[in-house]
């Protein structure tokens, strides 16, 4: 009798821990039929973004006919950037439990790992000549995160310090098209703001004060750039100003909402950017929006099941 119960138990644990792992585990998400995911608004070119639709976090293309995944394996692929003439794709994944950067042609093709170090190689941006990528490590320290700017020749694979001038963390490189300027996101003591470095005389400039900016943009003629501050209400707005700190202007002015990732379209008329009621990125309903740059008008783009953060457009 008691061989009976012991034998019933066992079979009703083994039942629970795998159907227990069985909801756990990736991939278990019912599918998401890409062919209704359609731009609301139309555009030209392709936008590059990131979003969590599938379980996982994934690298996809939106262009006026929808939505094409370019990445489907079972760890996150993230923060996708074109490359200067469009033939590649550079992002950040973890498919050995730390982040390093990879390069894949634009179809999603070829992928190749760039960076293979321990630490978490995330956040980059290719130089204009599409030779070098500039990249952010992320390293503990204690109870707290240290933000370093590196960056890796593509032809010679060596790797050197960026902005060892720099006392404080350090992250988020955007390069002027044209020109030896680097727009980054810095923090000294508390808050973050944005930065600009002159890459032929070394010089750095602190273009936002206060602890409550970052992830600039350069335009494509290097004439302004997009970036994100708190300064309004709190949350986030996308704003534009001079590379030299001047001219400030608010795109976003939606008190409710926090407005983050800016980039701009190719003919510069529009900036995508990310939106949530949440301001942190792994809460609530991120979609993705356009503001026209002239008017501030701002127009639904795409509201996919997941988060939809990181765009990227040429």
């Amino acid at each position: 009798m008691k061989a009976r119960i012991w034998a019933a138990l066992f079979v009703l644990v083994a039942v629970f821990l795998y159907c227990s792992k069985d909801a756990e585990s990736p991939g278990t998400s019912p599918p998401i039929d890409l062919g209704v995911l359609k731009p609301k608004h139309p555009i030209k070119g392709t936008i590059l973004f990131q979003s969590d639709m599938d379980g996982d976090r994934e690298i996809y293309a939106l262009t006026k006919g929808g939505v094409t995944k370019l990445t489907d394996n079972d760890w996150d692929d993230e923060f996708p950037k074109w490359s200067p003439d469009g033939t590649k794709i550079a992002y950040s994944a973890n498919p050995k439990g730390n982040y390093d950067i990879f390069i894949m042609n634009a179809d999603g093709s070829n992928v190749a790992p760039i960076t293979t170090s321990p630490k978490d190689e995330v956040e980059h941006a290719w130089f204009p000549d599409g030779k070098k990528i500039a990249f952010t490590i992320e390293e503990r320290k204690g109870f707290r995160k240290r933000f370093s700017l590196w960056m890796i020749d593509l032809e010679t694979d060596r790797i050197s310090r960026i902005l060892k001038e720099f006392k404080g963390s350090s992250a988020l490189p955007n390069f002027s098209p044209d020109g030896p300027l680097l727009a980054f996101t810095g923090k000294k003591t508390m808050g973050w703001d944005v930065y600009m470095y002159e890459r032929q005389t070394k010089e750095i400039q602190a273009l936002t004060e206060g602890g409550k900016a970052c992830r600039p943009h350069f335009s494509r003629d290097g004439k302004k750039i997009a970036y994100v501050s708190a300064k309004a209400d709190g949350n986030g707005d996308i704003w534009l100003m001079n590379p030299d700190g001047t001219g400030k202007t608010r795109l976003t002015e939606r008190d409710e909402t926090a407005d983050y990732f800016p980039s701009w379209s190719p003919d510069e008329e529009y900036i995508v950017f990310s939106s949530s009621l949440e301001h942190r990125i792994d809460r609530g309903d991120w979609s993705l929006f356009l503001v026209r740059v002239k008017t501030k008008e701002i127009f639904p783009l795409l509201d996919s099941p997941g988060r939809d953060v990181f765009p990227d457009w040429r």
